[in-house]
């Protein structure tokens, strides 16, 4: 018996993206394309961005969020992408033609081991859930930088979220931190 693959859209924070959830597992970490150029790798974002409406593809466990163009209306693209990502996952087109394993391996200062083992395992399930990612890019004289990616990359909400949220946990939670700052991709 076939497993049946079933789609359902979540809105998210950034009204140019959308996630695309499926019931089966796409890949265990995240990986993202921010342009076509980027997507040579995953034959799936290569077909995603064949429409001239996809601007950024993201996948993360169990999703596909895609960022359109500013000139498309989700209320006439959503259901095609939604028949596209269900054929896309039944087919099993890989997201990635490499496929390895994500295992959070944490390297540098005590501090800053501290810091991703925190975005790991506090910040990454929410902002996942907001079809998105979060990466831990340097610690330097109290300020912590970080990549955001998916639907976080330019979304409006985001720098709330980076100062109200993760900079207040963080600071909580290592004492040495003074700020959280994204670098755009």
């Amino acid at each position: 018996m076939a497993f049946n693959i079933n789609v359902y859209t979540e809105s998210t924070p950034n009204p140019a993206s959308m996630k695309f959830l499926v019931n089966k597992l796409l890949l265990n970490g995240s990986v993202d394309y921010p342009n076509k150029e980027s997507a040579e790798a995953s034959p799936f974002a290569k077909e995603l961005f064949k429409f001239n409406f996809v601007n950024g593809v993201f996948f993360a466990s169990n999703f596909v969020t895609v960022t359109k163009t500013e000139d498309a209306q989700w209320g006439d693209v959503e259901a095609i992408l939604k028949e596209f990502v269900k054929g896309a996952v039944e087919a099993e087109l890989p997201v990635r033609e490499v496929v390895q394993e994500e295992t959070p391996a944490f390297e540098g200062t005590e501090a800053e081991v501290k810091i991703q083992q925190i975005l790991h395992d506090y910040v990454r399930p929410a902002v996942e859930q907001d079809g998105g990612a979060i990466h831990f890019k340097s610690f330097d004289e109290g300020v912590v930088t970080v990549e955001l990616r998916g639907s976080c990359s330019g979304c409006p909400s985001s720098t709330y979220t980076l100062k109200a949220g993760i900079e207040n946990l963080l600071k909580r939670m290592v004492p040495e931190v003074t700020e959280v700052v994204s670098e755009a991709m």
